[in-house]
């Protein structure tokens, strides 16, 4: 390339850095920083100790999402009233986006994010003013479920960790100015020191913040689910320089433990196996336990034959070095998307007349497992669940996977003819047909051309919303959705990214595993058949190209002409349905997007509850109390209340004998008895609450906040975070 050329480029890249530079330290704040002080100086005057606070993502280190505070209880919840409301539609009018947020209050201040992540908040915790807002230097849409707050000894250097997109950045907890001595002028890229080489990887994503343990960030991140994702390896940053301390491998290189369960050379091409759901820290031992995920791509693995460890496993890491303690896989070569979902909650048993510090993990089937935090052997018996049906060409699954014995599971497991509904003769006739012609056997059905089962579906049993510990109780809380998903696949070989002249094939490859190949999308994955009323071709090309939600962008494995063929076949396709074709000669196959199990008037076709709340007993392993939780709209407007529904987000115990959870359709947010499961509260939100409330006390009085942004389930879009006390004096 010509010298001149060259002059050109490093002239522009330093003028773009340059600019970047200005733009990470300025923000789009126009905060005047004398009147930020004095609004932080009055919100901290109303703080409150640590313990009575909520300064750690999910309530504490140990993930146990329980609150000390007792003001509000069971004598007096019924007098909650609205304390503050606070708009978090951030610079987003269009209201694009959902919060899954749980936030924190930290000397009596509220950091939370806008729904789209394109905004970072801090708010007196007990008025809802808005002391300083930071818009980060990106514009992707983006899902956050929290943050982390670190300080050092003294507490005059104060940071909030905000992960957005690929970007970690270090703002400052008094001003909202980015701390630009930490990382790249104030931020560190989770695409970089992933791997040893030089590849490139299009989507990596902090949507869940990780731990502090001293003087280090322990972070996971989210990759995509297809072919070509990012590896997912743990790593531990200096807190205050950025630096990287240690990298733990997910996908094991040779020679380390592990390598053995991945095809020869597997570290150099294999994906996922990351940390996307939290984790939570013993400091006291130095041990930070870490759910993964699965392996890539999710439901056929005949590039990833063997276990793969350590996808779908719970870690046992040395919190200093990153260096293995112990491990256990909960699912060997994963081919039903069964991530682990949430944090694990660090808990204390009795059994055999000793106390045992344990770790229980919840899963998307509906299981929790428990192990001895110190050794990792389990205190519960755990047996081997057969794998049945027929596997597809190349694949190579598991013949068993562990189950708990105990405790018994939170949600129905698998379906057969007497688990349909039976609230309308005519439906149920043709669910019994339509289940007759899918793989049903047990609990593992494997992925099939002709459609398999799957109970609890796709998105659990337990989802990263986590599950709440009562210590004095020994009852863990926990809500499970119920409803049945259908995994089915369909052949794609001989089609590659590249190829534009099948417009079908590359949309199949492309958009169907989630949009589904008659493109009618499912839940909380939108319809793409009248796409073209909807949406102009540049803002196609655009979502494409970057990504929305919880869509990565796709555009690196298309190419220009791949991208144009899907906006084509969108466009024109019309609404014939696409034929799969069954046959079994074929070298490639992918599913057809996530769609549940459902009766012809869109609601669930299995008997209710199609969702509950569930308070498990973990000294004896047996299910205290269980509720149907929430319910869908369409199902209250046909008369059918009390079924339960989908749910997501978590609940929070306090001491006050309460739980709170949001997670419903119903756009609902309760307390229930925390000895008997009894409603003793609701609220209507103005859009669902798709969050894990938060617990704190600021100026003497007791709030409970809980994010409510729709989106789900059909759930209209919001934006505002919602804080409720008893209003009276304290």
């Amino acid at each position: 390339m010509p010298k001149q050329a060259l002059d050109c480029d490093s002239m522009s890249m330093a003028y773009r850095s340059w600019w970047f530079s200005i733009i990470l330290v300025m923000g789009c704040s126009g905060d005047d920083p004398q009147a930020v002080a004095g609004k932080l100086a009055e919100a901290r005057s109303l703080a409150s100790s640590a313990d009575r606070e909520w300064r750690v993502y999910l309530g504490d280190k140990s993930s146990s999402q329980y609150s000390p505070l007792d003001q509000i209880h069971r004598g007096n919840v019924g007098r909650l009233k609205l304390a503050w409301q606070y708009d978090a539609s951030g610079r987003d009018s269009q209201l694009q986006g959902e919060s899954q947020h749980n936030p924190l209050i930290v000397r009596g201040v509220l950091y939370g994010t806008a729904a789209n992540a394109k905004r970072l908040f801090a708010l007196n915790a007990a008025t809802g003013e808005e002391i300083w807002t930071w818009d980060p230097p990106h514009t992707m849409e983006q899902v956050t479920r929290g943050l982390c707050y670190w300080s050092d000894a003294s507490g005059e250097d104060e940071r909030i960790l905000f992960g957005s997109g690929a970007l970690i950045h270090a703002i400052n907890a008094r001003t909202g100015r980015p701390i630009t001595r930490f990382g790249d002028n104030g931020s560190i890229d989770l695409r970089k020191d992933l791997t040893d080489d030089s590849r490139a990887f299009d989507f990596v994503a902090a949507t869940t913040p990780g731990v502090i343990y001293r003087d280090l960030l322990i972070q996971g991140m989210r990759v995509n689910e297809f072919s070509g994702a990012a590896p997912g390896h743990i790593r531990a940053y200096d807190v205050r320089t950025g630096e990287l301390r240690w990298r733990f491998h997910t996908i094991p290189r040779p020679g380390e433990y592990g390598d053995h369960t991945w095809p020869e050379g597997g570290f150099a091409v294999a994906g996922g196996a990351n940390a996307w759901a939290g984790m939570a820290l013993d400091e006291e031992r130095g041990l930070v336990f870490i759910p993964t995920g699965s392996a890539t791509p999710d439901t056929y693995g005949a590039d990833r034959i063997g276990d793969n460890l350590f996808a779908n496993s719970l870690l046992a890491l040395d919190a200093e070095t990153g260096e293995r303690r112990w491990h256990y896989q909960i699912v060997r070569h994963d081919l039903w998307d069964r991530d682990l979902p949430s944090p694990p909650n660090l808990v204390t048993l009795k059994q055999g007349g000793k106390i045992i510090d344990s770790v229980v993990q919840a899963t998307k089937s509906g299981h929790l497992f428990v192990f001895d935090r110190e050794s990792g052997n389990p205190l519960f018996p755990i047996r081997e669940e057969p794998v049945y049906g027929q596997p597809l060409p190349g694949e190579v699954p598991a013949e068993s996977q562990p189950l708990p014995e105990i405790p018994e599971p939170f949600t129905a497991q698998g379906v057969s003819a007497e688990d349909l509904d039976t609230r309308s003769e005519s439906l149920l006739i043709e669910a019994k047909r339509r289940l007759a012609g899918y793989h049903h056997e047990g609990v593992y059905n494997l992925p099939s051309v002709e459609g398999s089962i799957l109970r609890p579906g796709f998105d659990g049993g337990a989802e990263w919303g986590g599950a709440a510990w009562d210590r004095r109780r020994g009852l863990l809380y926990i809500n499970g959705s119920e409803t049945a998903s259908l995994l089915q696949m369909v052949p794609t070989e001989g089609t590659t990214m590249m190829d534009a002249m099948n417009l079908e094939a590359v949309y199949r490859m492309a958009c169907g595993q989630c949009h589904g190949n008659d493109r009618r999308g499912a839940g909380a994955v939108p319809s793409l058949r009248d796409i073209g009323w909807r949406l102009p071709p540049w803002d196609i090309y655009d979502i494409i190209i970057n990504g929305s939600g919880r869509m990565p962008a796709i555009d690196h494995r298309l190419g220009v002409r791949g991208t144009l063929a899907i906006m084509v076949y969108l466009y024109t396709a019309g609404d014939g349905e696409t034929d799969a074709d069954p046959g079994a000669d074929h070298d490639s196959f992918a599913h057809t997007g996530y769609p549940d199990f459902m009766s012809g008037d869109g609601l669930p076709a299995t008997r209710p509850p199609w969702g509950t709340l569930n308070a498990v007993d973990l000294n004896s392993g047996r299910i205290r109390w269980r509720i149907a939780l929430g319910d869908y709209p369409q199902a209250l407007t046909m008369g059918l209340q009390g079924r339960g529904a989908a749910n997501y987000g978590g609940p929070v115990a306090t001491a006050g004998g309460l739980v709170f959870i949001g997670a419903t359709p119903d756009a609902k947010f309760r307390a229930f008895d925390s000895d008997s499961g009894a409603l003793l509260w609701e609220t209507d939100l103005p859009a669902g609450g798709f969050a894990t409330p938060a617990v704190y006390e600021a100026g003497g009085r007791q709030y409970v906040v809980i994010s409510a942004s729709g989106t789900k389930l059909g759930n209209p879009k919001g934006r505002y975070y919602l804080a409720f006390s008893l209003g009276d004096e304290p």
